[in-house]
């Protein structure tokens, strides 16, 4: 006798039963329906967390989420915010158009719907920075609504359950599909956490654990011996290289020459250092007159669509510099954790060699 395929509803209701049981402790998370009681999941640390984890880690984000949602606890208190506060707080999560966008829609919700995220799909859709995914697990996960999300945990769970070979990302319309098709219209939040914890704990990119998988008897790909090799991608074109420079100065007051980069563009609205435009030379492009020295290593950092090599030059200012780019931030009011990573990789190799220059001063000092 042939055994049929399990029912949609049937294998929602065995990831949801296997999800009360396993379901991840996190700081943005209440927990399953059948333990949270009367606790009601609260849209804007939902909205925060999904922005916070597009393209970045759980364990990357929990730190930042926790430091964003103590210092502003309500949508109100973010979109009130400085805008160098929150960027200066987002240094270092990286893709930092999502943090400019998160300050304009805390505004536009807090303007134009009191405060309120609207429980309605199409009206999220409309918010800024918020796209058919993040719409879709608000819906879900903050009002129990019928959305199916699709990550990159749920599309490699799709394509092994059905073993679908088609590469990514041609394939996404085919693994959304099949999404669909499981998403109950109970328990939605619960549901959308469960397949995105299933994809995140069990069915992981490398090594799944199929023999402890909810899903083990469905599982296509698991019948196949395919499970490891999906899901497919189409292969990736070789990154560019782009070279810059980084100028670093310092004045004997302690405070440094620092600039603002535009709200639009890569790093925008960050804090940086000085410098010409990056491209395919390391242009020159010192922000003010001085003896800047250039050091033997380079800060190194790799962008969604580039690799960067920027060098390093430094140089100590005089205090009564006229800087044609930048200006200068007080000692007590620069703080290396504001810089976006790249930034602080240089300002790290600055700090070894401002160092060096003050002891050998002291050496000569002492021998003089």
């Amino acid at each position: 006798m042939v055994k049929s395929s399990p029912k949609p509803a049937d294998m929602s209701d065995a990831l949801l039963a296997w999800y009360d049981v396993h379901a991840r402790d996190l700081p943005w998370r209440i927990p399953p329906a059948s333990l949270r009681g009367g606790q009601r999941p609260d849209p804007y640390r939902i909205w925060l967390s999904e922005v916070m984890l597009q393209q970045t880690t759980v364990a990357a984000v929990k730190d930042y989420f926790t430091r964003f949602t103590a210092r502003w606890p309500r949508i109100e208190d973010l979109a009130a915010a400085e805008d160098g506060e929150v960027m200066g707080e987002w240094a270092g999560l990286g893709y930092y158009a999502r943090a400019r966008n998160l300050l304009k829609c805390a505004r536009v919700v807090t303007a134009d719907h009191g405060g309120q995220f609207p429980d309605d799909h199409a009206a999220l859709l409309k918010l800024p920075g918020i796209g058919p995914y993040t719409a879709a697990a608000i819906s879900a996960i903050a009002f129990d609504a019928q959305q199916t999300v699709l990550d990159g945990n749920v599309e490699r769970v799709m394509a092994r359950l059905y073993d679908i070979h088609k590469p990514l990302p041609a394939a996404k319309p085919e693994l959304m599909a099949r999404a669909a098709a499981l998403t109950p219209p109970q328990r939605c939040g619960d549901y959308a956490q469960a397949v995105m914890d299933l994809g995140a704990t069990i069915c992981t990119p490398k090594s799944p654990a199929c023999g402890i998988c909810p899903w083990r008897d469905p599982c296509a790909a698991r019948k196949a011996g395919s499970a490891a090799q999906l899901p497919k991608k189409t292969p990736k074109k070789p990154k560019p290289v782009r070279l810059g420079v980084a100028y670093i100065g310092r004045r004997a007051d302690g405070a440094y020459l620092l600039e603002r980069r535009p709200d639009t563009g890569l790093l925008g609205g960050m804090l940086g250092w000085p410098g010409a435009p990056w491209g395919e030379i390391f242009a020159q492009a010192p922000p003010a007159q001085a003896d800047w020295r250039a050091l033997p290593e380079e800060a190194r950092h790799t962008f969604t669509h580039f690799h960067l090599r920027l060098a390093v030059q430094v140089a100590d200012l005089p205090m009564d510099a006229a800087p044609e780019q930048g200006e200068f931030v007080a000692a007590h009011d620069f703080r290396p954790s504001d810089l976006p990573t790249v930034m602080r990789k240089a300002f790290d190799l600055a700090q070894g060699a401002f160092a060096d220059r003050l002891s050998l001063g002291r050496l000569s000092d002492r021998n003089g």
